[in-house]
Order: structure tokens, then sequence, then C-alpha cells
């Protein structure tokens, strides 16, 4: 799912990791649950009468809190390497850097070891730790060190950059941990408390209030982060935000700042978010989005003028993916979307951040308003990786390049459409395939005579291919051969 028409923030969106690293995917593994504690019920809270309203106002015990539970926040220190050539000559992102090196008579340096920090909590007595994406992102070696000065080298189970979340474990047993809360019951204006390593001061303890919920960042719509007043700086990536009792309700993850620094305005990354990403990487290794296949903008004024809305609230159609389920719900361009199985959409980041807590084949209700009339459609959600595949010749380069093709299935009422039973539909080409005259739209039937409906498929029938192969192609009501030489 993609936004139209977003204007660029006026700050400078700042991720907390200090000294972050950037690149390469993590190492997934299969494992089993993590190993339960006992886990605490919530911290009693200490409560007072307001004179306002009349009503029981909780009080936070942070001392209390920190207590009981700063022993399974931890410090996570990750090192990686800085780019460089086949000589060893480091460039750091800059092809010039070696001709500026080789005038002054410098001789080229080997790579680097670079560093980054960051913060993490326990969720698992067995060892199992969340944190953020991006502080872990291209390390090559990932330390965390415990409160009580304990230091284990820890493995990337598995990350998801679309959220910001990663799961690691280390070789340890009966470790203190958090008890999770839920974003559901938290109130704009309540207290909260975080506990991380800003600046590398580890096991630094901020508090403030929620500031709102449900926000929609420019980079990152598929989150709907809490926004707070909490001082979190570079380092505080990926530890716990507390509410009153004790509960962990968010993942600290970045600052709006015009310094890098905090200015008052800092997000978290909601824990129901996270625990269903750190569900998905424990049991499977991998995660899973859903994907709802509409491209959406803002409704302003005039445009809810334009379709009689009584406010400029839910997000604008704009474009409906072909064969997606929004297109096979029946939605239309020109349809506002202004609630997702109860819950309202407010502006257009909204509807992204609300499929996001969905699952692939969930069936979701949606409210929209079309042509003046609010109706009731029902979508089935569909995995994001099912959009576009990307095909290789071989998985061994050395047995061809690429055929430049992006595929995906067939959808059900293209079948009934074109009458084709299966098939792959080229979404992009370019290269070898190109070359050869395949076009976007065709749908490739078989390779060298063997059918194929799924990329799994195509790829079984490109590996026994040497020099070349023939694609049985569908354009309109013909059927051609297309031979592509891909040696």
């Amino acid at each position: 799912m993609t936004r139209t028409n977003l204007k660029a923030a006026p700050l400078v969106l700042a991720l907390l990791g200090a000294g972050a690293l950037g690149g390469a995917a993590v190492e997934a593994f299969h494992l089993q649950a993590p190993a339960r504690a006992a886990v605490l019920p919530p911290m009693p809270a200490a409560t007072v009468t307001s004179p306002a309203t009349g009503t029981a106002v909780v009080m936070p015990d942070f001392p209390l809190i920190t207590q009981r539970y700063g022993p399974a926040v931890v410090n996570i220190s990750v090192t990686g390497k800085a780019s460089s050539d086949e000589n060893g000559a480091q460039f750091n992102g800059d092809p010039l850097e070696f001709f500026r090196q080789f005038q002054r008579g410098m001789r080229p340096q080997k790579p680097q070891p670079t560093h980054g920090m960051g913060s993490g909590f326990i969720v698992g007595a067995d060892g199992v730790i969340l944190t953020n994406a991006h502080v872990v992102k291209d390390a090559t070696d990932v330390i965390v060190k415990l409160t009580d000065r304990r230091e284990f080298k820890a493995k990337v189970l598995g990350s998801d950059p679309k959220t910001d979340v990663a799961v690691l474990k280390i070789n340890a047993a009966n470790l203190p941990v958090v008890t999770l809360g839920s974003t559901e019951n938290l109130r704009v204006g309540e207290w909260v408390l975080a506990i991380g390593a800003p600046f590398g001061f580890e096991n630094t303890v901020t508090a403030g209030v929620v500031s709102a919920k449900g926000r929609a960042l420019p980079d990152d719509s598929a989150v709907p982060f809490i926004q707070t007043d909490v001082a979190v700086n570079p380092g505080n990536s990926g530890g716990p935000l507390f509410n009153a009792r004790g509960e962990v309700v968010g993942i600290n993850s970045q600052i709006y700042s015009q310094s890098g620094g905090y200015q008052g305005v800092s997000f978290a990354i909601p824990i129901d978010v996270a625990s269903r990403i750190k569900d998905q990487i424990v049991a499977h290794g991998k995660v899973e989005h859903a994907r709802l296949g509409v491209a959406v903008q803002e409704v302003n004024q005039s445009l809810a003028d334009s379709f009689g809305l009584d406010r400029p609230e839910g997000a604008l159609v704009s474009s409906v993916e072909k064969g997606s389920p929004a297109d096979r719900a029946g939605l239309q361009a020109g349809d506002v979307i202004r609630g997702v199985n109860g819950r309202p959409i407010v502006a257009s980041g909204d509807l992204p951040a609300a499929i996001s807590l969905s699952t692939p084949g969930e069936q979701v209700a949606l409210d929209v308003w079309r042509q003046g009339k609010r109706v009731e459609v029902t979508a089935k959600l569909a995995a994001a990786s099912d959009k576009v595949a990307a095909v290789s010749s071989s998985p061994d380069a050395s047995a061809g390049g690429k055929l430049g093709l992006a595929l995906r299935p067939l959808q059900p009422d293209e079948k009934a459409q074109t009458g084709i039973r299966n098939g792959l539909v080229v979404q992009d080409v370019a290269g070898a395939a190109e070359r050869a005259g395949v076009e976007e739209g065709d749908v490739v039937l078989a390779v060298n005579g063997t059918p194929v409906a799924t990329v799994e498929q195509m790829k079984a029938a490109l590996a026994k291919s040497d020099k070349s192969v023939a694609l049985l192609i569908q354009r309109g009501d013909d059927k051609i051969f297309v031979p592509i030489r891909i040696g």
C-alpha cells in the first residue's frame, strides 16, 4: 500500500541508535517458543482524587517501576565494517576518496570496524530480547550487557525493517523479564517512563506523558506510533516505554529534531505491533505483512466539500491495484475509507497503520464513503510478499544472468476474464527479457514447455536451463514462444 501527496516533514526524523549501522539483511532462525518466567502482576499505583473532576487519578511510582523492571533492560553494542574496495581501500561511500589519499601520499586504509549502540529489554527468561531493527542493522557482532554487568554475544533471530522491530537471543536462563501491556487503553496525557542508554549513559531513566496516539510518520506509515514528550536521545533506541502500572506499552524508536537531540517530540512503536512481529519471528523466522492494494491521499477541505463529506477525514483512494484484495473487494478510485474494523481513519496514514495490525488472509470490514453514501466493504487481505516476486535465472550466479522479470501469479478474477487457467503476469521487464521482446502485461505460461503457475516453479524450470530458455507467452489472444539467452 502506498500513499501519495505527502508533504515533506519540516524537521529531521532521527533514528535513535547511536552510530547505527546500515545495510545487510540479518540471519533468521527457527526457534521454539521462549521459556516464560513467572510474570509479575501489574504494579499497584497510588491514586488521588482530582479536584477538577472528582475522579481517581493514577500516580505512578517511578522508583518502584525502575527497581522492579530496570534489571530487564539491556544495553546493546554492535560492530560492523566500513565499505571498502577489493584492494582494501576504505571509501566510506565516496568513490574519489582513494584518489585523495593517493595524492596526499597516504597508503589506502584497510576496512575499519564501525560501532553503534542502543537499548533493548528481555521478554523471555531464556534470553529473548526485543529491540529496534535499525540498532542491529548490518551488524557483524552484537553484544548484550545486563545491569549486573554480565555480557553475552547475541544472535539476531529476525528483523523487520518495515516496523523497525528486531528479536535477539542470548544464551542465558532465569533472566528478569518485563511485563507487556497494551496500547488499547493507553490515554493521551498518561504518565510514561523510558529506560535506556542515551548517548551511552546506561540505565538512564526519563519520564513524561503520552502526547498523542496513532501517529503516522511520513517515512514509516506501517506503524501507528505513540508520541511522547519523554526525553529520549541517540542510544535510547530499542528501550522500553512503561506505563504507570509498570507495563511495557512501546519501544522507543525515533525523534523529530532539528539538532539531532531531544526536543520534546519522540515516538515509540506500540507494543501490540512489536509483540505480533516477535511472535512471527519466533514461530517462523520471518514476518508476513498484510496488503490491501490501494494508493491513498489526504482529504483536505476542498476534497471533503467535493465528495459531500461532513469533515475532511479519511483516506481518499487514488488508485486500486489490479488483482489486489482491494480490487476483488470492489474498492474504486474516489472511495474514501473512513474506518477499518471499527477503527476510525482520520488521516490517510491511518489506513496503512491499521492494515499493519492485521495478518495476511484476514478479512477486514471497511467503512467507505462512495458517491455521497456510506457503504460497508469486506476485503480479504493478501501477503505483501505476494505483490511482486523478482525471478533470477538460477540460484547460482555462475549459471547465467538475470532474465530481468518481475512476476506475480494470476489472480482469480484475471483467470475468469482471460480464460487462462495458470500463469505468471509480467509486472516489470528489463535486461535480457526486454531485449528479447517480452512486454509488461504478458503472461508467462511455460518455460521450455513446462507449465508454470508459481514463482517457485519458474525458478525450478530456469535452474535446469544453461544458455537460453524459451518462454511461452500469452499476449492478448495470441500465444508465442520467446527465446531468451541467459548465458
